[in-house]
Formats: structure tokens, C-alpha cells, sequence
């Protein structure tokens, strides 16, 4: 009952940094949404990769689909049950990553790569996939993002270990240019970062 009572207490004493925070991702997933929209609308061509030209094609839908929603919803539940006080950081990394990532699809009108694999989708975040979103790679930089957050904790390493994992799976289902892949740590690192700075700021008045 005690830890229990801790956790109230805690998530009592975050509440209006985590109402910003979740007013923040709202205002990343309309950015994302019509980002994504404004993107498969674009006419757009697919463009050679040295990487992907020499890469076999393997289906790993699976883990494409479902290793990413379990990434995002360990992203999130770690801390909200573990971690509690950490758990505006977090969501609001995470927002400040779709932004960013809402901002630099926008940029550069690339086709999907040759031979893509198609993948399904549960119904219900079929609204919020797109086509032509390449860059940089979400699945990549997510799992990435985990990492950078929790780099004082064990859970790091799981993190990590999915971010290559991920990066793997985007370019055997040729779903992603190599440099969506590994441009996603630079910028996420870099991201990262600025929320860092902003955080201090905020704590800071």
C-alpha cells in the first residue's frame, strides 16, 4: 500500500507538467497526421541506395508492425509505473521527436524504395500511417530515444538492442532508404538534446 501511495503522490505532484506534456503530443500527432497526408498526396519517386541495392528483401512484417507498438508502449508504460516522476520527460521527448519528424518529412518528396514490402496494420492506427514518411525513420529513432531517456537504467540496453534491431528489420522489408536509418540516431540524439535544454528552461521558472 505504501508503494502504491508513492505512486500517487508522485504523479499528483508531476500533474500540470504531464498535462503540458500531453497537450504537447496531441499537438505532435495533428502535426504528424497532416504531415503524413501532405506527403502521400505528393507525387513521388522511388531513388537508387547502395545499401538496399546489395540487401535481399525479407518479410518481417511482424515485427515491423508489432515490435514497434510494443517499443512505443514500453516507452511510455516504463516510466508511468517505475518511473513516474520521469514520465513528463518522456512523453514530452517523444513529442518533440514527432514534430521534429513531422517537420523533416515535409522536406524531401522520395518514393518509397524499390521492391518495398507491403505490410497489415491493425485498423486502429491505419489512420496515422502514411506512405512517402521516409525521413527519417520512426521505428529507428523511437527505440533510440529510449535509449538516450533511460541511460542510467538497465532497461537502456533493451532499447538499444531494438533500435538495431529495427533498423535491420526497415531495410530487409525495404521500407526505408539507408540514410532514414541512420540519420534517425544523429537527429534523435540532437533532439534529444534540445528537450534536455528546454526541460531546464521550464524547471529553471
Amino acid at each position: 500500500m505504501g508503494k502504491i501511495r508513492d505512486w500517487k503522490n508522485e504523479l499528483a505532484e508531476h500533474k500540470y507538467m504531464l498535462l503540458l506534456s500531453v497537450m504537447f503530443l496531441v499537438i505532435a500527432l495533428i502535426l504528424d497526421y497532416y504531415s503524413g497526408t501532405y506527403v502521400t498526396k505528393i507525387p513521388a519517386v522511388p531513388v537508387p541506395d547502395l545499401i538496399l541495392d546489395h540487401l535481399p528483401t525479407v518479410d518481417l512484417d511482424f515485427i515491423f508492425v508489432y515490435g514497434f507498438i510494443s517499443i512505443i508502449a514500453i516507452l511510455l508504460f516504463y516510466p508511468l509505473f517505475f518511473r513516474v516522476k520521469e514520465l513528463h520527460k518522456v512523453i514530452g521527448q517523444f513529442s518533440l521527436l514527432i514534430a521534429v519528424r513531422s517537420f523533416f518529412i515535409c522536406l524531401t518528396h522520395i518514393g518509397v524504395p524499390y521492391q518495398a514490402l507491403t505490410f497489415d496494420i491493425p485498423h486502429i492506427i491505419s489512420y496515422i500511417t502514411f506512405k512517402n514518411d521516409l525521413f527519417f525513420s520512426g521505428h529507428v529513432a523511437t527505440a533510440f530515444l529510449g535509449f538516450l531517456l533511460f541511460k542510467d537504467k538497465k532497461i537502456k540496453y533493451f532499447f538499444l538492442i531494438a533500435s538495431i534491431i529495427m533498423a535491420a528489420v526497415v531495410l530487409l522489408m525495404h521500407v526505408h532508404y539507408s540514410i532514414d536509418v541512420l540519420s534517425a540516431f544523429f537527429i534523435t540524439f540532437g533532439t534529444f538534446k534540445i528537450g534536455e535544454w528546454l526541460f531546464k528552461k521550464i524547471n529553471h521558472y
